[in-house]
């Protein structure tokens, strides 16, 4: 299952579980659409993975299986990937 993590690795600004500005590479590291197409290139700065749209958890769903609350960031902020 995801974790759906909360935020943009890079900005920091937050994406809830429904939003689909999300973006995750296979390692479910997560960035917005704004970093990932304009900063990243649509890859992934920790692993050179694509970066593709993060699912949504319908609401029934988030009381059982609830969101990560944890936060990634990359205080040096996000450079592309090189690979």
């Amino acid at each position: 299952m995801l974790e759906m993590r909360p935020n943009c690795e890079c900005c920091d600004r937050d994406l809830p579980p429904s939003d689909t500005a999300a973006r995750i590479c296979s390692f479910e590291c997560t960035f917005c659409v704004k970093c990932a197409e304009d900063r990243l290139g649509g890859r992934c700065p920790n692993c050179g993975g694509n970066l593709v749209t993060r699912p949504t958890r319908a609401a029934r769903f988030l009381e059982k299986l609830p969101a990560s609350t944890v936060r990634v960031l990359k205080p040096e902020g996000c450079a592309a990937s090189s690979g």
